[in-house]
């Protein structure tokens, strides 16, 4: 029931200025985003890196409403990508794209052409790009873009969000060689016409799509925290032949640290998603909508 106020308020200026300005929340959201700076992000990328765990950096931005602002989100991801080629970071660290930053809306030429000057120096800094999915509405345009990339950037990665109903399809098209592809649940609020509803549906349709893509050629990355998931994510890479390192596991920043430390004690591939920048309330919103076990760790974390 909470889900679907969560995400109305992440959309209320409001609820931002509350949240942001109140002092008791703000060290909380700090636990979830690594901060508002270039410079909080790479204290966040070092730390995590002397515990084993890689990165993958998130500038906080999402629909944008002229070119200038899209041609700043680009800049931004230029100016970490320089940051993290310069103290040799590019091994631990990629960066998360969403194209809704780059101008998506307005025109996918804009958004392409800032993609693509991003995975330029990416690749300058010997690291990677993956492309965040958003709402069933943008997954067409958005895997459309990926096809032009990976044209001259093979190595850029997907999303897919086992929520929907189409994500089946689609794994099974991404399931190919040299293909990185990060699996998640979905976040985004979605009417039923185009996806599953019910969590253990959800949970079903992830099972399903993680065959395909460790049955597959490519590099999964399972986007979860769900211990049932992790073990069967375990289970299906032995089953595959799979060695440790040819799939990874990708956490939250914050969010189940001890897991993350775990898995890579044993020798797992380990990346931690870390968003950062001033616009970080819609992001913080959708994470405590997206699963009841967020909101609790929050209010217990506030408490």
């Amino acid at each position: 029931m909470l889900g679907p106020v969560l995400l109305t308020a992440s959309r209320s200026e409001t609820m931002r200025k509350i949240v942001g300005s109140t002092p008791i929340t703000r060290p909380v959201v700090d636990r979830f985003v690594a901060g508002e700076t270039l410079p909080d992000a790479l204290t966040a990328v070092r730390s995590l890196a002397g515990d084993g765990i890689e990165v993958t950096l998130d500038h906080l931005g999402e629909d944008i409403t002229s070119p200038a602002q899209a041609h700043a989100s680009r800049d931004a991801y230029l100016r970490l990508l320089e940051a993290l080629n310069g103290e040799g970071l590019g091994t631990r660290a990629e960066v998360s794209v969403k194209l809704s930053a780059f101008g998506q809306a307005l025109d996918e030429d804009l958004a392409l052409s800032g993609a693509r000057a991003v995975c330029e120096a990416a690749e300058a800094a010997g690291t990677t790009v993956t492309l965040d999915m958003e709402d069933h509405t943008t997954v067409d345009s958005t895997l459309g873009i990926l096809d032009e990339l990976r044209r001259d950037f093979p190595r850029t990665g997907a999303v897919l969000q086992s929520y929907l109903f189409r994500t089946e399809d689609d794994a099974r098209r991404l399931a190919v060689k040299g293909s990185r592809v990060r699996l998640v649940k979905g976040a985004y609020k979605e009417p039923a016409s185009v996806a599953f509803q019910d969590k253990t549906e959800v949970d079903l349709a992830y099972v399903r799509c993680l065959k395909i893509l460790m049955a597959g050629e490519g590099y999964p990355m399972i986007g979860s925290h769900d211990p049932r998931l992790i073990a069967i994510a375990e289970d299906l890479a032995a089953r595959y032949g799979r060695e440790k390192g040819s799939f990874e596991f990708q956490m939250l920043y914050g969010i189940r640290t001890d897991e993350q430390l775990r898995l890579a004690a044993q020798g797992h591939r380990v990346r931690a998603y870390i968003p950062y920048g001033a616009d970080w309330y819609g992001y913080f919103m959708r994470r405590l909508a997206e699963r009841p076990a967020n909101l609790t760790f929050f209010l217990r974390s506030l408490i």
